[in-house]
């Protein structure tokens, strides 16, 4: 699939469900690709991309910003205390602020450095012990705590289980968001972003759809 394919399909959906559009973003998640697919996409218009670890955005992105102007990074990966300071340096967006000593030390970062990335807090809706965020129960608190903190939390992230239905955890997430008075929903894959634009997602993270497979070798 092409980009411009994944963007007409991004409309269909945003019609079908009765959305403006234009209100969905498309981060290209741009981990593990090489440089050579990136700037394809970059040269076709693309301004907003996904990255997963801090070092790795870190190898790539200071050059290419140098080229193309506007581009905005989205850390939608873990994020690492000890990469913090580098994280605020480099990113437009967090997605995954899942603990308060996380939360803390992007706070006090921010402070240091006077800019403050967009930030999402990520809900582990699921329940997984192997995936990081906040489960449900705890994520009213959570917010409170993050808003405590000054941060400026413009919504919430989730990666729903593999073997489960997607909406729901789509709609979870919705609700939490609401009755916290946050906007911003980033939620919605490959396989499964119209069904997450249609339960109101504003950020959706593709990538292998629009750069190819990735080689992990």
């Amino acid at each position: 699939m092409t980009l411009s394919a994944i963007n007409s399909k991004i409309i269909q959906a945003e019609k079908s469900s009765g959305r403006t559009i234009g209100s969905t973003q498309l981060l290209a998640v741009s981990k593990v690709q090489t440089k050579k697919r990136i700037l394809n996409v970059l040269q076709q218009g693309h301004k907003v991309f996904g990255e997963n670890k801090v070092q790795e955005a870190h190898g790539k992105w200071p050059a290419f910003r140098e080229q193309f102007s506007n581009i905005k990074i989205h850390l939608i990966g873990p994020l690492q205390s000890n990469k913090v300071k580098q994280a605020i340096e480099l990113f437009d967006a967090i997605h995954t602020v899942d603990r308060l000593k996380l939360a803390q030390k992007l706070s006090n970062e921010v402070q240091l450095q006077g800019k403050a990335p967009d930030m999402f807090i990520q809900i582990n809706t699921g329940e997984e012990e192997q995936k990081s965020g906040v489960i449900p129960s705890e994520a009213d608190q959570f917010i409170t705590d993050c808003m405590l903190l000054d941060l400026p939390i413009k919504g919430l992230m989730v990666i729903p289980p593999i073997d489960e239905e997607p909406s729901l955890h789509f709609s979870l997430l919705r609700k939490i968001a609401q009755r916290n008075g946050l906007s911003g929903l980033s939620m919605g894959m490959s396989s499964d972003f119209e069904s997450a634009i249609a339960m109101g997602a504003t950020h959706i993270r593709v990538g292998s759809a629009i750069f190819g497979e990735r080689n992990y070798s």
